[in-house]
């Protein structure tokens, strides 16, 4: 293998774990805010790219508009699910609130095959259809509006956890729901501002990926379990580890199967999970885990 196509195979590699990290991280943001594994989000990934669809070729709304709009669209779906499903299940075991997550995903599954169809959707490119030569590789445009986005989207949850109140607040139920209830804090708000920010930013992954994949009903499985080893191997509850995780599976996906002989191309998807059990045999809290208190 020559150095042009490891370039592109890194290049796709940090494409795909860019958005892999954009759904690692809004795991960490649900988990953080409730203790629960939130399966639906794929389903989010997946509501944001056929959303930007309709909006962009179907109704011809601007490039931007249209992004924000689907981001907008899926973040109240969010913010609903957590009002509709999550919160009257409030007190129930963890086990049971996770379940009603798998619900959630399969009723959003079935509403968009229903609205969109079974078929895959081509979204047109942000740029058009053109490449960057960078080393002798060919790079897809459009990777870089992923990268570019997503770094937007990491700074500024950063940003909102560390400078604003309701990322310190969202913090403070995450340490100690009580506490934060004691001195104040809206806590049921709180845990559906954070549903709300989870699911934009799984949109925003479905939106960027939408070009380089097409918009389908069915492909928000895969990408959520890929966003959910992420979030795993990072260290379930750790931002840096969402990001560092989601990069490192897209990396070694990519770069593994480049590698691999022919006719192992197949197996791609199946190495995601032989890294998951990996690092759980060799540091089961993760690359970057911590301890958190429990509690909705």
């Amino acid at each position: 293998m020559g150095a042009s196509e490891l370039l592109q195979l890194l290049a796709a590699g940090v494409t795909v774990g860019s958005v892999y990290a954009l759904v690692a991280l809004g795991f960490n943001i649900i988990y953080n805010a409730t203790g629960i594994i939130n399966f639906a989000q794929g389903e989010f990934v997946v509501l944001g790219g056929l959303i930007f669809y309709s909006l962009l070729v179907v109704f011809h709304i601007p490039l931007g508009v249209a992004l924000v709009l689907a981001v907008a669209a899926v973040a109240i779906v969010g913010w609903l699910m957590e009002r509709l499903a999550i919160r009257p299940l409030r007190g129930a075991p963890t086990v049971t609130l996770i379940i009603a997550t798998v619900g959630v995903s399969v009723i959003l599954r079935g509403i968009a095959k229903l609205v969109w169809g079974p078929d895959a959707l081509p979204v047109p490119a942000f740029s058009g259809e053109r490449s960057l030569m960078l080393g002798g590789a060919a790079v897809n445009v459009q990777y870089l509006w992923v990268l570019g986005l997503t770094a937007l989207a990491v700074l500024a949850i950063w940003l909102f956890f560390e400078h604003t109140l309701a990322g310190k607040a969202m913090q403070a139920c995450a340490i100690n729901p009580e506490a934060a209830r004691l001195v104040g804090i809206n806590v049921s708000a709180t845990v559906r501002l954070a549903f709300a920010l989870s699911a934009a930013l799984s949109a925003l992954a479905g939106v960027v990926i939408s070009p380089i994949t097409f918009a389908s009903y069915d492909g928000g499985v895969l990408l959520g379990l890929k966003g959910f080893c992420g979030a795993i191997i990072g260290g379930l509850g750790s931002g840096a580890g969402a990001v560092v995780g989601g990069l490192l599976i897209g990396l070694l996906e990519n770069v593994t199967v480049g590698l691999a002989p022919q006719g192992y191309s197949g197996y791609q998807n199946a190495f995601s999970f032989v890294i998951l059990l990996l690092v759980l045999f060799l540091r089961p809290g993760g690359l970057f885990g911590r301890q958190r208190t429990e509690g909705l």
